[in-house]
């Protein structure tokens, strides 16, 4: 098994870890490869190095594979397979293109719930905070060692209500995976009405008769866009109204005065720069040519972030709440806020011409953009004005107005100049360059879409985005050079599998990757720049966008694949992020620049912590995407047989995912109805195959479709396809499982539909 010196490959290290045991570290991995002597400090510095790649994970002196899914996550139990092992998947999982993967779930002990008595062993649809570790199994890739049962909205359903004349109702799950309705008995449905939004408590689940469930809230009328974020905030059990004693604690707060202790700083015009609609403000900058002479050409810049920490101490309710929340949400009509308004939009909002409490990061730059120094102390500031992305940009091309007209000379230039170093030092360090255009619903006085935009990226953002990366890496130096706990932000490097499928991919357009060495941001941004302004732009961006992992929090450091940086930490957000609390307070700990520290709680839970705000972030993303797919298929209810312009942007066995070009509305066409031919799923090259004809379908193909369906409450639209396919290759019929022209069958009391008619390929 060992090489040539005795040095095993990166891919060789990675796989022996997934079929090793939870004890293995340097020592096994060198007696496994028989590495000896001399080359025993050989191995060090690959292992070191795939550390700093994020490749591999070292916890305790043992290392594991850092490519899949993180350390502790929140799951949620699926069923009871054939053996009777209770298995689980992830909770929030982001990629519809692909399957989660099935999770051996170890530990099935009774559980004891709130309502006293204990229960069997976990069932299907409980919410479970676990440490997970890669089994090198196919059937179970992942096993599941249980930390705590987590409440959750398992056991509720929300949907529409239909009464039914005798009493009692229907209800029409907002979940597109419930595939029937539920029954509501007479006497269950409360003041629930046709037509209404409710969430229910499911009384008896399918298996045992048909499902049934109890209205416990209605929720409003469904067909009332207003109410459309409300199925998202119930159905994935989002915490939208505070308890009585976190809003007491929030009004009891007082303001605080500038007191000694602080650095007075509030005769420096330090500005807010976010979007127009922007309540609560986390950040504010400022920059100016560095006096130094050593330092000629250089630049200093103040990062001043609001002073969470000053306001929400350890174990208070406030602080409790804010961690079981874990984010802010945000969603295109309301804003459920991680912390009570008394606090995001007023005592820790950095709102213009008023005294606020601030966290600063001093950092100073060479004329190349590198960063040479930084410091870390705790201000009072007063923002000098308040000012949207737009506007601080139209200053700078030549349009300032009222406001940022007196700032242009002496705030706004100095910014744009010391960003045009720092943007130097960003571009010789190669982040992933990955700008996919991102979709805005912009609404009415009364909740309607007016319509649909994809905002232009400024520099403006780019300014705020990089100064804010500049002082998350300065808290995570800082932090770590002290051995100070703090949740990091990692982001691992893509995996050895994603990459080979990759590979594959690139290898039907012609393209190849770098072979025999470990994949860098660079390398994607080199295949990137190959297909800029092509045919194949959209269809290889996405698959370089699959190809990537997601970024977690771990109190472990394996680095920032995507932003190419060996150290990164949340420090810029804490108004609406727990992990920047989190980060603020270890440094008030380390430096020693107050009482607010953190406890002994926080560093005893770091890692119970790290998984529930992976959970937080996963659904709130989730939740926000669901909102918006449901906005627009309300916005597009009006429009079906209409005829659109869409992009293939995902495909499975079962058909393909289109994403509408103008709007950004999702939607699905079933590979049955793709025409008379079966079509096969090609997962090599992106494509969908007809078996008699080759009629390809490929991932990022520009398509003609019509809008068949909509379900608004579901968010989901079925589209029919209008284009042809491409000409290809027809695929052997055993990879079919029926036979070819075989029409699907229809769905019980479904209307025949007209054959759409077929365009020529775009």
């Amino acid at each position: 098994m060992a090489r040539s010196r005795g040095l095993p490959s990166p891919e060789e290290i990675l796989e022996f870890l997934k079929t090793a045991d939870a004890k293995t570290g340097k020592r096994e991995i060198a007696r496994a490869f028989g590495v000896k002597g001399a080359d025993r400090i050989e191995l060090k510095k690959i292992l070191r190095k795939m550390a700093d790649d994020g490749l591999i994970a070292s916890r305790r002196k043992r290392l594991s594979d850092a490519t899949g899914l993180p350390p502790v996550t929140v799951l949620r139990v699926v069923g009871v397979d054939s053996d009777g092992e209770l298995f689980a998947e992830p909770a929030e999982w982001m990629d519809h293109g692909s399957q989660p993967p099935k999770i051996l779930v170890l530990s099935r002990k009774p559980v004891r719930r709130a309502r006293g008595g204990e229960t069997p062993a976990l069932g299907a649809g409980d919410t479970i905070l676990a440490r997970v570790s890669s089994t090198g199994d196919k059937t179970y890739p992942y096993e599941a060692r249980i930390i705590k049962q987590l409440k959750g909205p398992s056991g509720t359903v929300v949907g529409v209500f239909t009464a039914l004349p005798r009493g009692g109702g229907q209800i029409v799950s907002a979940n597109r995976k419930d595939k029937q309705g539920f029954d509501v008995p007479r006497g269950d449905e409360g003041d629930a009405r046709s037509g209404d939004l409710v969430r229910a408590e499911i009384t008896r689940q399918r298996g045992r008769g048909y499902a049934q469930a109890r209205v416990v809230e209605r929720l409003g009328k469904s067909d009332d866009q207003r109410n459309v974020s409300l199925i998202a905030i119930h159905q994935h059990g989002i915490p939208d109204e505070f308890p009585k004693e976190v809003i007491k604690a929030a009004e009891q707060l007082d303001e605080l005065k500038p007191p000694r202790g602080r650095t007075d700083m509030r005769s420096v015009p330090l500005v807010t720069i976010d979007p127009p609609d922007a309540r609560d403000h986390d950040d504010a900058v400022w920059a100016a040519p560095d006096d130094d002479p050593k330092n000629a050409g250089g630049f200093k810049v103040v990062v001043a972030i609001a002073d969470v920490a000053a306001y929400v101490r350890p174990g208070t309710p406030l602080d409790r709440e804010a961690r079981l929340r874990g984010n802010s949400v945000y969603f295109p009509d309301r804003v459920v806020p991680m912390l009570p308004e008394r606090l995001s939009t007023d005592l820790c909002s950095l709102r213009g011409n008023e005294d606020r409490p601030a966290f600063a990061c001093f950092m100073t730059f060479d004329k190349q953009g590198r960063k040479t120094g930084h410091r870390f102390d705790r201000i009072w500031m007063r923002s000098a004005a308040k000012l949207a992305y737009a506007q601080a940009q139209a200053a700078i091309d030549g349009n300032p107005d009222d406001v940022t007209g007196p700032l242009l000379e002496p705030v706004l230039k100095p910014l744009w100049a010391a960003y045009k170093a720092l943007k130097t030092a960003r571009d010789r360090r190669e982040p992933l360059e990955l700008d996919l255009p991102e979709r805005k619903l912009i609404l009415s006085d009364d909740g309607e879409i007016e319509r649909v935009i994809t905002p232009i990226r400024l520099d403006a953002h780019k300014l705020i985005e990089e100064f804010m990366i500049q002082a998350n890496v300065s808290a995570a130096e800082t932090l770590e050079a002290r051995k100070s706990p703090l949740l990091f932000r990692v982001h691992d490097a893509p995996s050895p599998e994603k990459v080979d499928a990759l590979a594959e991919f690139l290898a039907t357009l012609d393209m190849s990757v770098p072979k025999g060495q470990v994949m860098k941001p660079q390398h994607f941004n080199s295949i990137l720049a190959k297909v800029r302004g092509g045919p194949n732009e959209e269809l290889v961006s996405q698959t370089v966008l699959r190809t990537q992992s997601q970024a977690i929090y771990t109190p472990e450091n394996h680095g920032h694949f995507g932003l190419n940086l060996r150290r990164y930490a949340h420090f810029t957000s804490p108004i609406r992020r727990y992990a920047d609390l989190i980060v603020h307070r270890a440094l008030i700990s380390a430096l020693n620049l107050g009482d607010e520290g953190l406890s002994q709680f926080d560093i005893d839970n770091l890692e119970e912590t790290a998984g529930l705000l992976c959970l937080a972030e996963r659904r709130a993303m989730v939740a926000e995407r669901e909102t918006t797919d449901r906005l627009i298929a309300h916005f597009l209810r009006g429009q079906v047989g209409a005829d659109f312009v869409g992009r293939i942007t995902g495909m499975v066995q079962a058909g393909l995912f289109v994403t509408l070009e103008q709007s950004g509305a999702d939607g699905f066409i079933p590979a049955r109805t793709l025409g008379d031919d079966y079509f096969v799923h090609d997962e090599a090259s992106m494509s969908m195959v007809g078996e008699r004809t080759g009629e390809t379908f490929q991932l990022g193909d520009l398509v003609d479709v019509r809008l068949a369906e909509v379900t608004p409450i579901a968010g989901g639209l079925r589209f029919e396809m209008l284009s042809e396919g491409k000409k290809g290759k027809p695929v052997p019929r055993t990879n079919t499982r029926r036979r070819p022209g075989k029409p699907a069958r229809p769905r019980p009391g479904a209307k025949p539909q007209p054959k759409p008619r077929r365009k020529n390929k775009r």
